[in-house]
């Protein structure tokens, strides 16, 4: 829903000269069984090379919320460009499935060149119902193409979801990523970070995400690192180069500022902060609550901090991992206030306090109602495990066979399809946000700004409304034609960018927590009679007796 598209679309892009997966595991033999034997019956029965559509969707919104984040559209075209079974897969395959040579024969030649997919752009702002993916080809070659799919899109999009959902939780503030240590497996833990990225988070402290994505990396250090610490008479070196290059003695300044300002601190917590801004003079900021917060690591990282500024470097803060984050933060605000005017020192004044500590939305929520002094938030477990919602439920159905339109029907109104290759539109108010997004058929004309449109609920005859547009958005493009359709895709950052221009698009009621407004998934009329027309035909009449 950017309200520039057209500057998204012509941004400058990277070069991908090799179209690999990022992860090797992503590779044909990446699918359920099922999807084999089903390819073997299709085969078996010459219509393996029928012509299919099929689409990727989800039907219901995560996190009880009314908006998702489309994410791993990338993976998926470079998943497509390597698609083949290897003679060491078909080998495999041959002790799985009871099946000729020549089935084998076939699927060793396998590719995905006589596919088509049209896809939302990544980062988008995306509603139930719509079409992510539309797969167009070979039906077996379709049907061996789903399980990938799912598994490239669904937890991308969740977890890109839930960053986006904890940025409009902090606002502005500072977000870091932490979740590697807690991620499910290596593969969760690249994504995660690759994925919060995208939907709106600062910075990662996965080292390899970092190297392979270009995320900026940030971390400080842990409780260990302050308690390997007993004293300053372990420390390798009582002087620090200031930021002029001079060597001076700074030890001694630190414990001479301590007497001044009349701190009882722990003394292994000093000298492993004194160790750290030796380290990372220019990159200060330090672990609080190893002992006591607020009596030992606040002052000890006051006095640290402001023999630092005496050197020239400027501090850049605490971190709060345990207790009371909206007290201790405030309480921490206070006394580094305090001493910033004792000495008058306005630099200390400016150092940044942030928090972690298995922290998720409804604690965010929670410190926004209360008031904190919180400037930057490090979050892991919860964010990238989506504790709230650990799937999205994204599904690849079949809405078409040699042109003929197919419906999945089902007693549970929502799982019924909706039939018939398909176009999808964003159409805008005169405000400038979306108003509905409107499927149509693929042969249909597509609507036109300034023309009353009549949409329609998908199922629910009695809802329907008119929109006059002000601007049409269409939301599928050709992604893949047999091969890349050109050979550029965008930068993470790039994606990124794009992403929070479409969070920005969207109207606050649906962007917020508490009884968000569902966004309107319509469809056209003629759309509409295919939908209803076919269900009753593929819908069984109960005889009674």
């Amino acid at each position: 829903m950017n309200t520039n598209q057209e500057s998204f679309s012509n941004c400058n892009t990277k070069v991908l000269h090799e179209l690999q997966p990022t992860n090797h595991f992503v590779n044909a033999l990446l699918t359920d069984l099922y999807q084999l034997t089903m390819a073997y019956c299709y085969w078996k029965q010459g219509r393996h090379k029928d012509q299919a559509v099929f689409d990727l969707f989800f039907r219901k919104c995560p996190f009880d919320g009314e908006f998702a984040i489309f994410a791993g559209l990338e993976e998926c075209i470079r998943f497509l460009a390597t698609f083949r079974f290897t003679e060491s897969d078909i080998q495999f395959l041959k002790n799985v499935i009871q099946a000729e040579e020549e089935f084998f024969n076939w699927l060793r030649y396998l590719d995905a060149s006589q596919v088509v997919v049209y896809g939302v752009s990544e980062g988008s702002v995306v509603f139930p119902l719509v079409p992510l993916l539309r797969v167009e080809g070979p039906l077996a070659v379709c049907q061996l193409l789903e399980t990938t799919l799912l598994n490239l899109i669904n937890y991308a999009s969740l977890v890109a979801t839930n960053a986006a959902r904890f940025r409009l939780a902090v606002g502005e503030k500072s977000l870091l990523e932490f979740g590697l240590r807690r991620a499910q497996g290596p593969d969760g833990g690249m994504s995660a970070s690759r994925y919060t990225y995208l939907g709106g988070f600062d910075a990662t402290s996965n080292v390899l995400a970092s190297k392979l994505f270009a995320i900026p990396c940030s971390g400080t250090h842990a409780h260990s690192f302050v308690q390997t610490f007993s004293d300053c008479s372990q420390l390798v070196t009582t002087k620090l180069l200031d930021s002029n290059r001079n060597e001076r003695e700074f030890v001694q300044l630190v414990l001479e500022t301590r007497e001044k300002l009349g701190y009882s601190t722990n003394q292994g917590e000093l000298a492993a902060f004194i160790s750290y801004a030796q380290c990372f003079p220019d990159k200060f900021l330090v672990l609080v609550d190893t002992y006591d917060t607020l009596s030992s690591g606040v002052p000890n990282f006051i006095c640290v901090a402001l023999c630092l500024l005496d050197f020239g470097y400027k501090p850049l803060g605490i971190r709060l991992d345990s207790g009371d984050l909206s007290y201790l933060s405030k309480a921490a605000r206070r006394e580094i206030s305090r001493i910033s005017r004792l000495t008058g020192n306005n630099e200390l004044n400016q150092v940044k306090i942030a928090a972690s500590n298995d922290l998720n939305e409804a604690t965010l929520l929670s410190l926004q109602q209360q008031g904190h002094e919180i400037d930057v938030f490090g979050i892991g477990t919860h964010l990238v495990t989506c504790q709230q919602q650990p799937a999205l439920g994204c599904v690849y159905k079949l809405v078409e066979i040699n042109r003929q339109p197919r419906i999945k029907v089902s007693e549970d109104i929502s799982k019924l399809t909706i039939p018939c290759s398909k176009n999808a539109y964003r159409l805008y108010g005169k405000e400038g946000y979306p108003l509905v997004d409107l499927l149509t058929l693929e042969t249909e004309e597509a609507p036109k700004v300034g023309d009353k449109i009549l949409c329609r609920h998908p199922y629910v005859e009695r809802k329907r409304c008119l929109i006059v547009p002000t601007r049409i958005e269409p939301l599928l493009k050709l992604v893949w034609n047999g091969k890349p359709i050109e050979p550029y895709l965008y930068s993470l950052s790039q994606i990124r960018d794009f992403c929070k221009q479409e969070m920005s698009c969207l109207r606050e009621d649906h962007r917020r927590f508490l009884n968000p407004t569902p966004y309107k998934v319509s469809v056209s009329q003629t759309l509409f009679d295919f939908i209803h027309r076919l269900w009753l035909e593929e819908t069984p009449i109960p005889e009674l007796i």
